[in-house]
């Protein structure tokens, strides 16, 4: 009997993924299989029956088929639905269908055999027991559940009464979303569903699975994500996949997690743009989720204060300009009653002209906004100030010749980490220890430029004497435990003042936070990207979220902005809290520009020795479609270098394609794919060392 299996060939191989074998007996589509592969033995999935009818070799004989080496039956099949979910996101991302289903799988599982498979799920049937009798225990302790208020009440009446799809849930921060997913979940868990909430980074599952561990305590509850051992996550997949686990926490990969039992899925902070895939299969687990509560009939909740523009336009019925495919749900009140905070600009200009530039650029807080925090530390309360720029300062530069802390292998500064007395590329990780003079003229007067958040934890400090001042950033939480160990300090106030970056901006509830100020909010307002508005806006909004939790202390909560550009659309948009309007205007501009959501991207990029070499190829397959009437539907614009040209000595260039039509774009994609692999495999100097195509890019 022959079968189809899938396996994870090179993305260009001349082969088709599904290739047929021999096997002793009729398996079910899903199996999972060891098959010999070249001289290796490889994880693969049976995809359905083979072709019985016998292939020439090219010599005259029959083609001699490998039997396939054991099958993994142990383990249930993986459904139909998940089948369908892996070749939808092959297809649409333009990948190989091995490449997305056999890398969707825990590391672990596709190294096994049926032998060490059967000790693992005996292993994991012995902590299905445990758990089952530590949630025996723990739902005698089950935590009171708050009554909901008048919004959420009528959210989840409103959920209720309408059909499955997705839906975007428009609520303010601290308006209860959180509340709203839970009462959501607890009616599928009764109704014997799976529920999968997505959350965009690791550092945001403590809290929400902390949080769904107190409410449903009678529930198997299981993590994934990239922080878990490669063992946690193996065992995690198993307890959903054989419908022990009722519910799935986890970030992107998750989305991919085999449910039989699916019934709900949350996508908390919809609009961040972590849930974008950057390597390899770059999918969107926002959008995937969407198609996949599509495709298996279930409700699926997109949350946010701050939706995405392409979710809000999906949200936006036709009668007012939007394309009416989801329903939207609107919370914007916070719980309690808490007002929103008060958002305050500081203009810097107006203090330049009174001061001097000097004076701006030297202090790192603006007098009236170093009067507020003064303020809240007197009545013990906490400020947050954010910066979204890790390091001491940007660059070092000698004051003499005018030497920069370049990277030698990047087109990009090396940033001074003091902490560590070390010159550190952010890109490819170059690191020397600070130089103790200048390497090109031998001055030592070396000085930082610019800020980041370690020289401005260090100002501050400065400033707030007796304050007790906390950092938050990549730096400071790269050993285990560390983030959870710093939040916890916030929380029972052992800080007063937390200098953070973006990583603190969203998702934590801090009780004793009412000042949250932003001290270089005009980075992204100018930028090249046509999505750094949106992105800025969001950023504001949800770090101004962690202000005012507390419904006693939100009517003196703020958010400071420090701004050259005080007058701007989008801080009149901030400071009256109103999304709608800045989502109107931005869309209006998009329109008029024939950009996302009102057209559709994909960029092709390429690195090489040469920037030469990288263009040529994108020249070269850019011309191969100029007589293809797929073509014909879609703007091919010029290949540039990319925004950061050079990386770890690989030049890189990129080519952005346009269509006013999905399907369009998509067309000439697929017959893209020969051309691509074909230009790429020339050698020598103008050969190109690798190429990605990006659908739905988010950065450009």
């Amino acid at each position: 009997m022959r079968l189809k299996v899938l396996v994870d060939l090179p993305r260009h191989s001349p082969l088709d993924p599904l290739l047929d074998y021999l096997a002793p007996e009729a398996w079910p589509a899903g199996t999972l299989v060891r098959v010999p592969l070249g001289r290796r033995e490889v994880c693969g999935i049976v995809w359905g029956p083979g072709d019985e009818l016998a292939s020439p070799d090219g010599e005259g004989g029959a083609v001699v088929l490998r039997e396939i080496a054991q099958a993994l039956d142990a383990l249930p099949p993986l459904g139909e639905a998940w089948r369908r979910l892996a070749a939808f996101a092959a297809t649409y991302y333009q990948r190989s269908l091995g490449e997305v289903a056999l890398g969707a799988l825990p590391p672990d599982l596709r190294e096994l055999d049926a032998t060490q498979l059967v000790r693992r799920l005996r292993r994991g049937d012995k902590l299905d027991r445990e758990a089952a009798k530590a949630a025996q225990a723990a739902s005698a302790e089950a935590s009171p559940v708050p009554e909901p208020s008048d919004e959420q009440r009528e959210a989840l009446a409103q959920l209720a009464a309408m059909p499955p799809g997705p839906v975007l849930l428009f609520g303010a921060t601290g308006s209860g979303k959180t509340e709203v997913y839970l009462r959501e979940a607890a009616r599928v868990l009764e109704a014997g569903g799976q529920v999968l909430v997505l959350v965009p980074e690791i550092n945001l599952t403590p809290q929400l699975e902390a949080r769904l561990a107190a409410r449903f305590p009678g529930r198997r509850l299981v993590s994934l994500h990239s922080g878990l051992t490669p063992a946690q996550r193996l065992q995690g997949w198993l307890a959903a996949h054989r419908g022990r686990a009722d519910l799935v926490l986890g970030t992107r990969m998750a989305i991919f997690a085999s449910l039989p039992r699916l019934g709900l899925i949350v996508v908390d902070e919809e609009h961040d743009p972590s849930y974008k895939q950057q390597e390899g299969a770059r999918y969107s687990a926002r959008d995937l989720a969407v198609w996949r509560g599509r495709a298996e009939g279930v409700p699926v909740l997109l949350g946010s204060a701050t939706p995405s523009l392409e979710s809000w336009h999906n949200a936006l019925p036709a009668a007012e300009g939007g394309a009416g495919r989801y329903r939207r749900l609107d919370m914007p009140a916070r719980i309690g009653g808490g007002a929103l905070p008060r958002v305050r600009t500081v203009d810097l200009a107006r203090i330049a002209a009174q001061f001097g530039k000097r004076a701006v650029y030297s202090q790192p807080l603006a007098p009236p906004l170093l009067e507020a925090m003064r303020e809240r530390l007197a009545r013990g309360e906490q400020s947050l100030v954010l910066l979204n720029r890790r390091g001491y300062a940007p660059v070092l530069h000698c004051t003499s010749c005018g030497w920069k802390s370049d990277c030698a292998h990047c087109s990009a500064w090396r940033v001074f980490h003091r902490s560590d007395r070390t010159l550190r590329c952010h890109h490819c990780g170059f690191s020397e220890r600070v130089p103790f003079a200048c390497p090109s003229c031998g001055d030592p007067d070396l000085q930082p430029m610019g800020r980041g958040t370690e020289r401005l934890e260090e100002q501050i400090a400065e400033l707030l004497p007796g304050a007790r001042i906390g950092r938050i950033d990549a730096d400071t939480t790269r050993h285990k435990g560390s983030l959870e160990s710093q939040l916890a300090q916030v929380h029972d106030g052992e800080i007063d003042v937390l200098v953070g970056t973006q990583m603190v901006a969203k998702g934590h509830d801090f009780r004793r936070m009412t000042l949250v100020a932003a001290v270089q909010a005009d980075a992204a307002l100018f930028s090249s990207d046509f999505r750094a508005p949106e992105r800025l806006f969001a950023l504001l909004m949800q770090a101004g979220g962690r202000a005012g939790r507390d419904a006693e202390l939100a009517g003196r909560s703020e958010i400071w902005l420090q701004t050259w550009h005080a007058a701007h659309p989008l801080y009149a948009a901030l400071r009256r809290h109103d999304y709608p309007a800045f989502a109107a205007a931005q869309l209006l501009e998009r329109e008029s520009a024939a950009m996302p959501p009102y057209a559709f991207q994909a960029l092709l990029r390429a690195e090489a020795r040469s920037q030469q070499a990288a263009c040529d190829f994108l020249e070269t397959v850019s011309a191969a479609t100029l007589d293809w009437p797929e073509a014909a539907e879609v703007l091919i614009f010029p290949p540039v270098p990319a925004p950061i040209q050079r990386v770890a000595d690989v030049e890189r260039a990129q080519m952005l394609l346009e269509a006013s039509s999905r399907q369009a774009l998509h067309r000439l994609l697929a017959r893209w794919q020969p051309v691509l692999a074909q230009s790429a495999a020339r050698t020598g100097e103008a050969r190109v060392l690798r190429w990605a195509l990006d659908v739905d890019p988010l950065a450009i």
